[in-house]
């Protein structure tokens, strides 16, 4: 795997790996592109050469272990990671999860996680679209149903935009354009108010979503961007007729952090982007409140054996993001190799629990 710092030459804002941003200093002028694009090539920047990482908070992981198990009754070769997921069977439960789209390199970057989607058959999230809507230019990043066919494709879109005239018409632009099977509507408060001209207008969307769900034609999950959904908030969604809750839990990459970095150069706030749920809390949360309603794990998902432990608490699907951002930017060919280890890794991870299936896992773990 290449390091992010061999492709500074690619994307280049004007800053080296380790050192401080300075604000606004970007080899693409500013009347090159869209405030929009331009923002979402500096996030890519930020993810690529700085510590976005939480730096306190884990994803929990770590207080549980699996349970071994010593006479699993079963051949390596018995695992079947086979998944049925929003009306499509994957060959493993496996999300590649949201990143990026609408500048030039984000149609690069999607591509090469698309055809990695197809080549291995697991699923495949946008990046948020809100870009190929309002700038019909950058739908080309995000059009890669040509290389990934059969591959189940999730479009997304943030909640806040309810309040920001969005309505059943631009949901299913966002379908449609894309070719996505489903849409996920990502809740991101705290990242917004850390952003420049972020939406911060959270009012009202409970309800905005309650009116608008029974519409939707096709299947919508609910999820966050890194800093958990927890027990109040599942509470309070259960009665809606959503498909599926990414808990997108703390551990990983803090899109606070990142809101800090591109746009001072550095974090003013350290404790304020520490906050969030972690990965492994919300997701036990989650699962206790919504029993029967499938459950995305992601935040700071790092190997098959913490993708095993999610599936254990309760996930039926794993998602993965930032770690496959710079195997992108190599090819398809680097992003299937990384998701090949990983896979295998859970394979191994659920034979030594002695789960022949992902839903067999359940349970198969005790806090440390």
């Amino acid at each position: 795997m290449l390091r992010a710092q061999a492709w500074a030459p690619v994307l280049n804002l004007g800053f080296s790996q380790g050192q401080p941003m300075k604000p606004c200093t970007i080899a693409l002028a500013v009347n090159d592109a869209p405030d929009i694009q331009l923002r979402k090539r500096k996030h890519l920047e930020v993810c690529l050469h700085e510590p976005v990482e939480y730096t306190q908070l884990t994803t929990g992981f770590e207080r549980y272990r699996l349970r071994y198990r010593a006479l699993p009754e079963l051949a390596l070769q018995d695992v079947d990671l086979t998944t049925s997921f929003l009306g499509k069977t994957l060959k493993a439960p496996f999300l590649i999860g949201a990143m990026t789209g609408g500048e030039a390199h984000g149609g690069q970057i999607n591509r090469a996680l698309a055809q990695a989607a197809e080549q291995l058959g697991v699923g495949l999230m946008l990046g948020s679209q809100r870009v190929m809507l309002e700038r019909p230019q950058a739908r080309a990043s995000f059009e890669v149903r040509a290389v990934a066919p059969s591959t189940l494709l999730v479009g997304n879109l943030g909640l806040v935009q309810l309040n920001k005239g969005y309505g059943l018409a631009q949901l299913e632009q966002a379908v449609q354009q894309a070719g996505a099977d489903a849409l996920a509507l990502h809740l991101n408060p705290l990242q917004e108010a850390l952003q420049v001209g972020g939406d911060t207008d959270f009012r009202g969307l409970l309800d905005k979503l309650a009116g608008l769900l029974p519409q939707v034609p096709f299947p919508v999950i609910l999820k966050e961007v890194g800093h958990g959904i927890g027990r109040e908030v599942a509470e309070r969604l259960a009665p809606l007729p959503f498909a599926a809750l990414d808990v997108a839990g703390a551990g990983g990459t803090s899109w606070a952090r990142v809101e800090e970095l591109v746009h001072h150069g550095r974090i003013l706030h350290p404790e304020l982007v520490e906050v969030g749920i972690p990965t492994a809390e919300a997701l036990v949360e989650c699962r206790d409140v919504l029993p029967h309603k499938p459950l995305i794990a992601s935040g700071g998902i790092r190997t098959g054996t913490d993708a095993a432990k999610a599936l254990a608490l309760g996930a039926q699907m794993v998602a993965v993001a930032r770690p496959l951002l710079e195997p992108a930017l190599q090819g398809p060919e680097a992003v299937v190799a990384w998701l090949e280890d990983f896979l295998h890794e859970l394979r191994v991870a659920l034979f030594a629990i002695g789960a022949r299936t992902p839903t067999e896992a359940l349970g198969r773990i005790e806090k440390v």
